[in-house]
């Protein structure tokens, strides 16, 4: 199983930028798929999750409104599109695979760094 996270890079406040996150050996559509990030010194952070069929999302109160978390389970993949972006929204970002919906995660991609510049 990989989940193959890309999309991240530098941009500067107010721009954007859409993540992506490749899932592969594994039946994509019986996972919850949720986006977290991590700054260095501190704790990975919820930021997004969406629903096994996409119908439902949810978000951590400091992106919502910006970011909107989408999937395409013919692609196997779940995307970040973050929007209107912050300095604080910095950070490494990872996505990770909910099976049963009980905010433990099977797997994890390996992240892909995401630099806001003022």
């Amino acid at each position: 199983v990989q989940l193959q996270a890309s999309g991240g890079g530098l941009v500067q406040a107010g721009g954007s930028l859409r993540l992506s996150c490749a899932a592969s050996g594994l039946t994509f559509s019986s996972y919850k798929m949720d986006w977290f990030r991590q700054t260095p010194g501190k704790a990975r952070e919820f930021v997004a999750r969406i629903s096994w069929s996409g119908g439902l999302t949810q978000y951590a109160d400091s992106v919502k409104g910006r970011f909107t978390i989408s999937r395409d389970n013919a692609k196997n993949t779940v995307y970040l599109q973050m929007d209107r972006l912050k300095t604080e929204d910095t950070g490494v970002y990872y996505c990770a695979a909910d099976q049963e919906g009980d905010y433990t995660y099977e797997y994890w991609g390996q992240g892909t760094q995401v630099t806001v510049s003022s």
